[in-house]
């Protein structure tokens, strides 16, 4: 039996990009095609954030921006929503006065989309989330490689006695067995800490770091093969933190830092990424409230975009 053609956005040669439901990219909703290949869904989260809130919004602020995304990506060469079926499943109603609850809703919904056969492109919400969608992940894969992009470790124990928070997640991820310890990496940490003993505690768990003043020396083709080489052929989950970006492209966020990646480089390095077994991903931490002229909103999209373009591809490679 074979593979039906994907379904792709809609045409904004006869459709104005500023009219209809703003889906991501203007794809279909996943119940109007059925079945998904890729499915980007939206967690309305935010209840575990330590400074600015807001990030509950961003999902719909990056679906919004995505409006002028086209269908052939010239830095991939490659036309995704052709190559496989990307649909746009709506968002997952997590209870924002329980985070417990939350996560255990998001894992819930996580491991619904997954047993259909669909990789994930979460859009947060705030990082709390990527720990149920880790556990979802891992329970269909075994543990993954993870590659993090962010200003913040979020490696740390607790926040006011809270084990489920925003800057918690992979030290939950790593002592839950959701990850291959041989294959973690962060990009473009930066910014003070409490001590140093911060760094000593990330490096027990097995992560490497790759701070931004190092992309800034190295440049990107180099990083993107140590993380190539670093990752292998593990099943890969990439985390997004959009405030891994510079203030100046990133100024929408809860926690921002100076020094950071450029958009440029972010969507390079993840470019450099292609072969990898991405099985899924995340982009979180956009805070409309805060953008200006939806700067931040326009670089998650673009990172959803180029992630999502690196799913399609290899979805396309395992089935030719």
């Amino acid at each position: 039996m074979s593979t039906p053609a994907p379904r792709g956005p809609v045409d904004s040669s006869r459709v104005p990009r500023y009219a209809g439901p703003a889906t991501f990219a203007r794809l279909p909703r996943l119940d109007e095609v059925g079945r998904a290949d890729v499915a980007v869904v939206g967690v309305p989260f935010d209840t575990g954030v330590s400074y600015r809130p807001g990030a509950r919004f961003g999902g719909n602020a990056i679906r919004e921006a995505s409006r002028l995304l086209r269908p052939y990506n010239p830095a991939q060469d490659a036309s995704p929503f052709a190559l496989a079926q990307v649909a746009d499943a709506g968002d997952v109603a997590a209870n924002p006065f329980d985070i417990n609850a939350a996560v255990e809703t998001v894992e819930a919904a996580a491991d619904g989309l997954l047993a259909t056969g669909a990789r994930l492109m979460t859009l947060g919400g705030d990082h709390t989330i990527a720990l149920p969608l880790l556990r979802a992940v891992a329970r269909k894969h075994g543990p993954v490689a993870l590659l993090h992009f962010d200003a913040h470790l979020d490696t740390w124990d607790t926040y006011f006695g809270a084990e489920y928070t925003h800057g918690t997640p992979f030290r939950r991820a790593v002592e839950e067995g959701l990850l291959d310890t041989e294959a973690l990496s962060h990009v473009g940490t930066r910014g003070p800490l409490y001590g140093k003993q911060d760094l000593t505690d990330d490096e027990k768990l097995g992560f490497g770091i790759v701070t931004s003043a190092d992309v800034m020396r190295r440049g990107v083709d180099e990083v993107a093969q140590q993380l190539r080489e670093r990752i292998g052929d593990r099943p890969l989950y990439v985390s997004v933190d959009i405030d891994v970006l510079d203030p100046a492209h990133a100024p929408g966020t809860g926690t921002p830092e100076a020094g950071g990646l450029t958009s440029r480089e972010l969507l390079e390095i993840l470019r450099g990424l292609a072969g990898c077994r991405l099985v899924s991903a995340d982009v979180v931490e956009v805070a409309p409230a805060y953008d200006h002229a939806e700067i931040t909103a326009v670089a998650a999209s673009h990172t959803a975009y180029e992630l999502t373009t690196l799913m399609a591809r290899q979805i396309a490679g395992e089935r030719a």
